[in-house]
């Protein structure tokens, strides 16, 4: 599916933007030109494939200001994706092959090919020579010898080729266009004081069409829940202790550096000491690791949790550990007491050990003071040798009260939010960095001790103790469709290469087709986890014993995430998708299309969608405001009989990736457009979702925290609007504006939704100018005795704190209502008699 701006806007945009002066018609142009191809050497090749033009092999002139006409995308970000000594070859049919070094080794390479240096197809990585059995390009790199030039006053080293004076022309006004797209899509609020520079209140009259309403989804706004920024263990997974398990790992590679005694400690006499941890005989495989003790009286086993435990005052605190003593101990008490930053004591309590197989003690601490950090303080009372394991502390306060349960103010938060699906455990944490660091749902599931934590590909520790059975509960509690994403048999496109093993990096060769069936088969068996029958299924039986004989009623399954498309990547789809049609027809698979909004994975992987008939495809992308000021006709063009969108992650970015009111109403004004097309696009999350303070890999993200605190971002408010303010139908509305210009007319947004569960209209509009915009509002008849509530978040475009105020007003007041400069404006015209 193709995506190009419209020629009246590009026509308008290079009539005002300073271009080169080609842009000119010159009738006495060369019939040939030399080509110049390179990869500048500063950045090793990160930038990708440079072009430059010359008429005489002297003075070369850079086409596209330094583009990256293709660029690699082998291997991990900022360490990998070289590109070294591209080389660029046409073959007899016109097609052009871009051949290039992964690294310094030159026996590894990637190739690709395009009709016309502008759209690439997808890449290629091989070995030099070829390995047996191997594929490698039919066309043969050339052999000229690499040549210098200066471009730009800097001295390059490249590939020099004679071509038509035509594909060199082609390429310089691809460039002048993207040069006019960059400048749209680069505007900023701060630009608005001259922009604007005398504008006028503006005036908009919107006639609704309540007659012509059209049946939009009705789970348009959901939330995408992935494990970044400490979003799960230390955030919205409620357990207190860091590293309960000992499993933490180098492996990890956290830049903290774990190892399984990562945040414990020893403490005797006023001194700590280092941990002991054994794996011999353990409470389980999958949790091999434990701590021991040579146990006596004075001697503490102390973790600080997740930068300290927060206590409140009169609470209770549900703590249990895994013990065993060895054979013809005596056993005895063990102490446990939570202390403050002095090492006063604030709440105490104690459990009994014994000598035999490991078993599981309980307590509960009450808290006699409010604490931000508190430490938890394992005293034995016995002497001798003591192990342990799985040592846990929970707040009784969950979310909706549940064991093993979820950071109560969080989860409402999030709940707060209506979300009509949860998305989860991640996109990138989903197919993991590398084959064997792909989040497995069995590896979650069942008792705490038997689960297999792992690593995170973010960069720490991953216990699973929030789990798939707890991603289900959560999805239930609050009312929203789960939407597990598994990994399409290949790992993240950008894991990194394993030292030593070729080609190690990117997809490494996915899943081997061996062991395929038995990866589909997991596929399936979650299914059976999440819908089937205990008393028929395996499966099923053990989600009843997790105490939900209920099925929890899974409609969606999304296979794969901003994955390559590549035949090794398409084969283990294909596989899967098949698979999952033929047994659970009723399931709606989500297919991918890469991480961006065009490129080589975006119009291949809608291509392959379309060819297997996939219902429906996860979109990416993180743009500026001004490619969602520009883009709101994004998904008008689309065609109405291919897969349905889920847009499954978005964010306006601005530099230095603030979460202000310009971010916030870029992104409501394009869910604006986004609920015209409510009819091809099914569901929408913002990502990330959450992030703790101290401990982010991304920004910005949807809500902050730390131990203490929840902080809602404006971002925040603008999914909060729209989430409590939804619809199924959509009413086209008539929109007169009284500046026809047209950078005015795109910064008013509006949209018109009926929720038939309530009966009311929901009117939203946004305003992303510096002056009012008074809205006469007609068509919408009024109801008797209702109510009209209005929902205003304003701001100066670079506010982080601005709040939704709320009040009613009447229906004589919308037809009159002014929109605050840089504002969302929810209006809800409720029916009287019913709920909200």
């Amino acid at each position: 599916m193709k995506h190009l701006t419209h020629l009246a806007t590009l026509c308008a945009c290079l009539t005002s933007f300073p271009v080169s002066a080609h842009v000119q018609e010159v009738m006495n142009e060369p019939d040939s030109v030399y080509l110049f191809s390179y990869a500048t050497v500063n950045d090793a090749g990160r930038s990708g494939l440079k072009l430059a033009w010359s008429t005489d092999e002297a003075r070369w002139f850079s086409i596209g200001n330094g583009y990256g006409y293709v660029k690699c995308d082998y291997g991990a970000w900022g360490a990998e994706k070289r590109m070294f000594n591209p080389h660029l070859v046409r073959d007899e049919k016109g097609v052009w092959h871009c051949f290039w070094q992964l690294n310094e080794s030159g026996k590894e390479w990637g190739h690709a090919t395009s009709p016309d240096l502008m759209k690439w197809n997808p890449q290629t990585y091989y070995m030099q020579p070829a390995r047996e059995g191997e594929q490698v390009p039919a066309v043969k790199r050339g052999s000229e010898t690499r040549k210098k030039a200066v471009v730009e006053g800097v001295l390059e080293q490249g590939y020099m080729q004679k071509v038509a004076w035509e594909d060199v022309d082609r390429l310089l006004k691809f460039a002048d266009y993207r040069a006019c797209r960059d400048q749209l899509h680069n505007e900023r609020t701060e630009q608005d004081a001259q922009r604007f520079a005398g504008l006028a209140p503006v005036s908009l009259q919107l006639t609704v069409r309540p007659e012509e309403a059209k049946p939009i989804s009705d789970k348009l706004i959901g939330i995408f829940f992935e494990d970044i920024n400490y979003g799960a263990d230390g955030g919205l997974y409620a357990e207190l202790v860091q590293n309960r398990d000992f499993e933490y790992s180098p492996k990890d590679n956290a830049s903290q550096g774990f190892d399984s005694g990562y945040a414990w400690s020893v403490w005797e006499n006023g001194q700590s000491a280092a941990v002991k941890v054994s794996t011999e005989n353990p409470l389980h495989e999958n949790n091999p690791h434990y701590v021991v003790l040579q146990a006596k009286p004075g001697m503490a086993l102390r973790n600080p949790g997740f930068d300290g435990i927060m206590l409140k005052k009169g609470e209770k605190y549900d703590f249990s550990v895994f013990s065993r003593m060895p054979e013809g101990s005596k056993g005895g008490k063990v102490i446990v007491r939570l202390l403050d930053n002095e090492g006063k004591e604030v709440a105490k309590s104690s459990v009994r050990v014994a000598a035999g197989k490991w078993k599981k003690q309980s307590a509960v601490l009450t808290a006699q003071a409010d604490v931000d950090a508190a430490v938890l303080s394992v005293e034995p009372e016995v002497t001798g040798e003591l192990h342990l394991d799985m040592v846990s502390l929970f707040p009784q306060k969950t979310f909706k009260g549940r064991k093993n349960g979820l950071r109560a103010d969080l989860a409402q938060t999030l709940a707060d939010l209506y979300p009509r699906f949860v998305r989860f455990p991640g996109g990138c944490v989903a197919h993991g960095n590398g084959i064997d660091n792909i989040y497995r749902w069995k590896n979650s599931v069942g008792p705490l001790e038997a689960r297999k934590p792992m690593g995170n590909l973010w960069g720490y520790h991953q216990t699973l103790g929030l789990g798939y059975f707890e991603y289900f509960q959560f999805c239930e509690d609050i009312g929203a469709e789960p939407l597990p994403v598994l990994a399409a048999g290949v790992p993240c496109q950008n894991s990194a290469c394993i030292p030593g093993k070729p080609l190690s990096g990117g997809q490494q060769g996915g899943i081997p087709m061996e062991e395929m069936g038995a990866y589909v088969q997991d596929i399936l068996d979650l299914i059976e986890y999440a819908n089937g029958d205990p008393k028929k299924s395996k499966w099923a039986k053990m989600r009843a014993e997790a105490g939900h004989p209920e099925p929890f009623n899974l409609k969606y399954v999304g296979i794969g995430n901003e994955d390559l498309i590549t035949p090794v990547f398409e084969e283990r789809f294909e596989m899967i998708f098949k698979a999952v049609k033929e047994k659970y027809p009723e399931i709606t698979v989500i297919g991918t299309v890469g991480p961006f909004y065009e490129g080589t994975d975006y119009e291949t992987g809608w291509k392959f969608a379309t060819r297997l008939n996939v219902p429906m495809v996860d979109e990416h992308y993180y743009n500026t405001p001004g490619w969602f000021i520009n883009s709101q006709d994004y998904y008008d063009r689309y065609d109405r009989t291919k897969p349905k969108v889920y847009l499954g992650e978005y964010a306006a970015h601005l530099p230095g990736r603030p979460n202000n009111i310009e971010t916030a109403l870029a992104e409501a004004l394009y869910l604006t457009s986004v609920e015209r097309n409510g009819d091809i696009v099914s569901m929408t999350s913002y990502a990330p979702l959450l992030a703790k303070e101290g401990h982010t890999q991304w920004n910005p993200d949807l809500i902050y925290f730390n131990n203490r605190e929840v902080k809602p971002t404006v971002g925040y408010y603008t999914q909060l609007l729209y989430g409590q303010n939804s619809g199924d139908s959509y009413l086209p509305a008539d929109r007169k504006i009284d500046n026809p210009r047209q950078d005015v007319q795109k910064r008013i947004g509006t949209s018109v939704v009926r929720d038939s569960k309530t009966g009311d209209w929901i009117v939203k509009l946004v305003n992303l100018l510096p002056v009012p915009v008074k809205a006469k509002v007609e068509g919408l008849t009024p109801v008797e005795n209702g109510k009209v509530v209005l929902q205003v978040l304003s701001g100066k475009p670079t506010d982080k704190n601005a709040r939704p105020v709320k009040k009613e007003i009447t229906m004589a007041e919308l037809s009159q209502y002014e929109m605050p400069a840089y504002s969302l404006n929810v209006i809800r015209v409720k029916v009287a008699g019913t709920k909200k």
